[in-house]
């Protein structure tokens, strides 16, 4: 349902004083009304749309170390959280126990943004919610946790590591034995 109103045009004051010699009506019509919006994105300076983020429907990015010895490290897939402010790691191992899981800058055969080569699997470091903003500290690290045998083991980091270009994570098999580790991401705004 439409309503109008009438209101004031700014440049009428004169006319509505009752002084005959303003020339301009000094009323105009305003429409009120809802209107729905989308937003999809805009163009950015070089002409390029740039659509806006939504959260990933599931998890993606499959990686899986199979038979990664206790002691010994395997790094998942890359992930891109441009736009992206939380992300939720799900890990499946086949050997119950301590793992840890550090977030880490991607291998050095990729570029972040366009600067190549990256110091591959270095510790991400930042001062996002620190209590001094002006230290950079670990992003993110866990030395141990304990993850639960052939089950999806899923955590939720919120905004420790948005807008992260080249994102991986490092495992750390602790476990005490041999074990196949399978881990996907999802992204969210």
């Amino acid at each position: 349902m439409v309503r109008n109103r009438k209101g004031l045009a700014p440049w009428s004051l004169a006319r509505e004083a009752g002084i005959q010699s303003a020339t301009v009506d000094g009323t105009i019509e305003v429409p009120q009304y809802v209107q729905p919006t989308l937003d999809t994105g805009f163009v950015d300076e070089k002409g390029d749309w740039k659509g806006v983020k939504s959260n990933d429907r599931e998890f993606a990015f499959y990686h899986k170390g199979v038979a990664v010895a206790n002691g010994a490290t395997e790094l998942a897939s890359t992930c891109d959280m441009t736009g992206f402010k939380d992300i939720q790691i799900a890990i499946k191992p086949s050997n119950g126990g301590n793992y840890a899981i550090t977030a880490v800058m991607g291998p050095d055969t990729e570029s972040y943004a366009n600067l190549s080569p990256v110091d591959a699997a270095s510790t991400l470091a930042g001062s996002e919610g620190q209590a001094n903003p002006n230290d950079l500290n670990s992003l993110f690290v866990q030395g141990a946790i304990a993850l639960t045998v052939n089950v999806w083991n899923i955590f939720y980091l919120g905004n420790t590591l948005r807008n992260q270009k080249l994102l991986q994570f490092k495992i750390v098999n602790n476990s005490g034995g041999d074990s196949d580790i399978e881990i996907m991401y999802m992204r969210l705004v």
